[in-house]
């Protein structure tokens, strides 16, 4: 079974290597955790998963391998509170005291011989393992205590032992962001962090080479800190409402992950003057020129926005809903892209819908292209897009 699973792993595009496999099995004879089925499936995907974009297909692969797999039978003791019914059943009184005269052994005892005689699916009735009927063993039935097996909820009386389908979370590269998975996504930008930052001194290392060399020998390492500057346009209001959340997270991540980073708002699209406070839009603006002269070219310039709009806020002057430009959007969002050559547009809207958009469509190419989506895998790509040399 275990080669299966290693073998499903790798049709799933999962690298998973030999000396994964090797280590999981070495855990296992170790006794590193319990006999739990939920135990092993986390210590599987400890061993063999190094992306978290491959976790929904990591779970496939465990439900497709270990589906229908019998449960252990633990002899873990069992407060006695636990095995006590919780609620109402249609059982006489007769009824229930024989039952609960079975206790947690009898109980464990009688549900690994069922699993070894019973040989079909069964409704109803008072022994085999089953749906409905008064069985300890089984889903939806009467019996006051027992062990649950395939039911989620709702179980009359307690189950003092519960084996249910485990539901597990899908992760994959085209879900949307939560803050962690973004702060992930970010940290490929930060690597490249050292690439022409200034050297500063190693100091044990000089110290070293100079008490071997008999003079001063100074040797300088690239400074550690992340050096990676970030200006955030964030579009805001209108159309954006619905993935105000989703700005949230990728807004709060930004500002964990980097040290430089200057963030300011604007409407569908940028024009003349943008600013840092909603509440204050129309009284405290920060003129567009400002910016460009007051944050280098070596910043990243990343927008935020769903570029849906009236293609006039683009081309026209006068074209904004809101205040009469007298320039258009595009103007001054070339004037951006000239001093900033690494920049991208994160767009919360699903990729397949770009092409339905007039708008998006003349974002995009005004972007050359370097527009992605504001999933995992759109933000790894826009990741890999700033970190690229212009």
């Amino acid at each position: 079974m275990f080669l299966t699973f290693l073998e499903e792993l790798r049709a799933a595009k999962i690298p998973a290597s030999m000396k994964e496999h090797l280590l999981l099995l070495e855990a296992l004879q170790g006794h590193v955790i319990d006999y739990s089925i939920t135990d092993f499936y986390y210590l599987a995907r400890a061993t063999y998963v190094k992306d978290e974009g491959l976790l929904d297909r990591f779970d496939q692969v465990f439900a497709k391998v270990f589906k229908g797999i019998e449960p252990t039978i633990e002899t873990t003791e069992i407060p006695e509170d636990w095995l006590r019914a919780i609620a109402e059943m249609n059982l006489t009184e007769e009824e229930r005291a024989e039952l609960e005269k079975m206790g947690w052994d009898k109980l464990m005892e009688t549900l690994q011989k069922r699993l070894e005689e019973q040989k079909k699916r069964h409704e109803g009735g008072n022994k085999w393992i089953g749906t409905a009927g008064k069985s300890p063993f089984g889903a939806y039935g009467d019996n006051p205590e027992g062990v649950r097996i395939g039911q989620k909820e709702g179980r009359k009386g307690s189950a003092v032992k519960v084996w249910d389908k485990r539901e597990f979370r899908n992760l994959d590269s085209t879900v949307e962001l939560g803050t962690r998975n973004i702060k992930v996504a970010l940290r490929r930008l930060r690597r490249f962090a050292r690439e022409g930052a200034a050297d500063e001194l190693d100091l044990d290392s000089t110290i070293r080479g100079t008490a071997k060399q008999g003079w001063l020998d100074i040797v300088m390492r690239p400074e550690r800190h992340n050096a990676v500057k970030l200006l955030l346009m964030l579009d805001i209001g209108g159309s954006m409402d619905p993935h105000i959340k989703l700005c949230e997270e990728l807004f709060s991540a930004a500002k964990s992950e980097f040290k430089h980073l200057e963030f300011f708002y604007f409407h569908n699209c940028p024009y003349e003057a943008v600013w840092k406070d909603n509440k204050r839009r129309w009284t405290e603006r920060t003129p567009m020129m400002e910016i460009l002269h007051k944050f280098p070219h070596d910043y990243k310039l990343v927008f935020v926005g769903d570029a849906s709009m009236s293609p006039y806020e683009i081309t026209y002057a006068g074209g904004s809903t809101e205040h009469w430009n007298e320039e258009p959007g595009e103007v001054w969002m070339r004037r951006m892209l000239d001093v900033y050559h690494s920049s991208i547009w994160l767009n919360p809207i699903p990729e397949k819908h770009w092409e339905n958009g007039q708008s998006i469509r003349m974002i995009k190419e005004i972007m050359n292209n370097r527009m992605f989506p504001l999933t995992l895998d759109g933000l790894d790509r826009g990741m890999r897009e700033l970190s690229r040399k212009k």
